[in-house]
């Protein structure tokens, strides 16, 4: 596995294509790595054949999460995935959202947590809000897949527990 930019990327996805191989991307932030994003990360894995994993630069955190975010830098995020066996490339990405980089790639497979899934309903629908790359992703024929929800695994939990253990309040964004 290794750390690569979009372009080295848009250069192998015809070769995956030819192969027939399927593409499963997804995105996110990853500020500390935890065993929710393990079991997000393995279960996204297992519906294709290459899983890229675009991560929030440094600056898009900062935009998403406040100025207290990330705790953990890009290139270290980007170091850390790619350590995982499941995961076959990481790039860096410097929008707020991964509209740019799922309209390059047009995975057949994009792949996020049921926490992008409307809560007012018992089926989970894709929240178009939240979810931008969602209606791109479905315009060229692609498909969406909303994995379930690791309770009690976000980095926002894990750093109200940290910071309750220290006595402090996190951050509001």
């Amino acid at each position: 596995m290794t750390l690569v930019t979009l372009d080295h990327l848009l250069d192998l996805r015809p070769q995956w294509r030819q192969a027939g191989l399927r593409l499963v991307l997804t995105n996110g932030v990853f500020d500390l790595l935890h065993r929710g994003h393990v079991q997000y990360l393995t279960q996204a894995r297992a519906l294709g054949d290459v899983l890229v994993v675009g991560i929030n630069s440094d600056d898009s955190t900062r935009a998403l999460k406040g100025p207290s975010r990330p705790l953990v830098l890009a290139a270290d995020r980007a170091y850390l995935l790619a350590a995982l066996r499941v995961v076959d490339y990481v790039t860096i990405f410097a929008e707020r959202t991964a509209e740019a980089l799922v309209q390059s790639l047009q995975p057949e497979l994009y792949v996020k947590g049921g926490d992008y899934a409307s809560t007012d309903t018992t089926t989970p629908i894709i929240d178009h809000t939240r979810l931008p790359e969602a209606r791109l992703v479905q315009a060229y024929g692609g498909q969406v897949v909303l994995l379930p929800y690791c309770a009690g695994y976000s980095t926002s939990d894990l750093l109200t527990r940290i910071l309750a253990h220290c006595g402090q309040h996190p951050p509001t964004p």
